[in-house]
């Protein structure tokens, strides 16, 4: 169909953002889905000087790329989440071991990320909220309704100042559905769009990494909320269970062989990307592919390659006729 091929530069942080434009520019990507850490960008600087927006924009042009939406997952996270000493990993130094602090960074910076993609000519702002009841998501001890429900509550109170600000810069939220966010799968997103009253600056970043190793297949998910899918990440997991490895992952790190389930580089898991692109285009999504590579078990230049032609060769146009129309006399 020709969408638009973006990579997700969140797990190439560790390079700069010059560097990461000049490698995606020579496997041949069409943009960039820029994480806001690493030098990648400053969503302060970005909403607030010129010229920072203007310069990478420019390493943008220079390596042939376009950005159509920015990530930042990781001030989201600690937006909504029950403190606990991780979140110091994604907040600056001066706020480890301060949850109000940190909570109150992460409102700021979110706030900010929407002037930021507004100043890139973005739409689309991709992350995480964050989740007060994840570690509720085994009922023992006992876990009541009402602790759900203030849970889902508080994650409104919470986002809908921030998605007030998504609205006058004319930008849209796109939540990862995700394990540790308030809405993991199903019956939780519908419950968070509900909370939310539907309203438009809400939506889904599609990932269907995330759902199928919890045993749902991918391609129903995108027709349920085919309104509300802002973004779509494509990206593979693979499901291995042989009687001893579980499907929770054993506190077993990624790339352990041992685990029940992995992220996969493309073409390498379980997922069924043909019927995700007939979901796409019976919905009539026309933005982008953003590859979200993560696989411990590949080299990463080989496998943002190998993704690119992947996502080339899986992503079909839809017929404009029927197949047996010529049978017609």
């Amino acid at each position: 169909m020709g969408r638009k091929v973006t990579i997700f530069t969140g797990q190439w942080a560790d390079l700069s953002f010059a560097e990461v434009a000049q490698t995606m520019d020579k496997i041949g990507y069409d943009g960039l889905e820029i994480a806001c850490w690493g030098d990648h960008l400053d969503v302060k600087k970005a909403a607030e000087d010129s010229s920072y927006v203007e310069k990478k924009l420019e390493i943008l042009a220079e390596n042939n790329l376009q950005v159509w939406t920015i990530g930042n997952h990781l001030a989201g996270q600690c937006v909504g989440d029950r403190y606990d000493p991780r979140l110091d990993n994604f907040a600056p130094e001066k706020y480890a071991g301060q949850p109000d602090e940190i909570r109150k960074w992460a409102i700021e910076e979110m706030k900010l990320t929407a002037a930021a993609a507004k100043n890139l000519g973005v739409e689309v702002v991709t992350g995480f909220t964050g989740s007060p009841i994840w570690k509720f998501f085994y009922s023992f001890p006992q876990t009541t309704e009402a602790m759900i429900e203030e849970g889902f509550d508080q994650i409104v109170e919470l986002w809908n100042p921030i998605l007030d600000v998504f609205k006058e810069n004319g930008v849209k939220f796109a939540l990862e559905v995700h394990p540790t966010e308030i809405a993991f799968d199903f019956y939780t997103t519908k419950k968070l769009l509900d909370k939310f009253d539907w309203r438009p600056e809400f939506g889904i970043n599609f990932d269907p990494s995330h759902l199928i190793w919890q045993g749902m297949t991918p391609y129903l998910f995108l027709r349920d909320f085919s309104q509300r899918i802002y973004h779509v990440h494509m990206k593979d997991a693979a499901v291995s269970l042989n009687g001893r490895e579980g499907i929770l992952g054993s506190h077993l790190p990624f790339g352990d062989r041992r685990r029940g389930w992995d992220f996969r580089s493309l073409g390498h898991g379980d997922i069924d990307f043909d019927e995700i692109i007939r979901e796409l285009n019976k919905m009539n999504y026309t933005g982008p592919l953003s590859v979200e590579w993560e696989d411990s078990g590949m080299d990463r230049m080989y496998g943002a390659e190998e993704a690119l032609n992947f996502v080339r060769n899986v992503d079909f146009a839809p017929s404009n006729l029927a197949f047996d129309d010529s049978m017609e006399k």
